[in-house]
């Protein structure tokens, strides 16, 4: 399934009341309800896969490319810093995030660039519950394995990111603990 991605907007539709919850991922019809779970996650995805898995999973930096940090970030000398990480169990690559994250405050640059937090942990840390926006899902082959995307926005004060995350594996929604053992 390739799913085209709707020129901006929001991809997901998160609506309550006082009473009731509905989420609506637009196009999703070949997602499993797991596969779902994982897409509208909020900057706990590594929780949530920590939870299904009951591993811990780690974050290993593969790359980043940060702007000159100058003076220290605030709204009106934002700093930028450009990312990838791998979210791994053990050997195993569950997912691959790609980032740009912009700093606007120095308690945020300080955690991302000084302390090195991955991102969900900045929001844990802040107790921030961050707006997000997902911007597009897909599936398709790619090498003999179905593959999952989602590109997606989390902001908050201090920080904003758009994320592209492709879990190159989708078997490992099916098989669980299993996965990380098989060839």
């Amino acid at each position: 399934m390739q799913t085209p991605n709707l020129n901006g907007g929001s991809f997901a539709r998160d609506t309550y009341t006082g009473v009731s919850t509905s989420i609506e991922i637009q196009n999703s019809e070949d997602v499993t309800g797991l596969e779902r779970i994982m897409l509208v996650a909020q900057g706990d995805l590594q929780r949530h896969l920590s939870a299904f898995l009951d591993q811990t999973i780690t974050i290993e930096c593969i790359s980043t490319e940060t702007a000159l940090r100058g003076t220290g970030a605030s709204p009106t000398n934002p700093i930028r810093q450009d990312r990838q990480v791998h979210l791994k169990c053990g050997s195993r690559v569950l997912c691959i995030a790609t980032s740009s994250v912009t700093l606007t405050s120095p308690e945020c640059e300080r955690l991302l660039l000084d302390e090195k937090f991955a991102i969900g942990q900045i929001f844990r840390h802040l107790r921030a519950y961050p707006n997000f926006t997902l911007l597009s899902v897909s599936a398709q082959v790619v090498s003999g394995k179905r593959e999952l995307r989602r590109t997606y926005k989390l902001e908050t004060d201090g920080i904003a990111c758009e994320i592209l995350e492709v879990f190159p594996d989708r078997d490992m929604f099916d098989k669980g603990v299993a996965w990380l053992t098989s060839p």
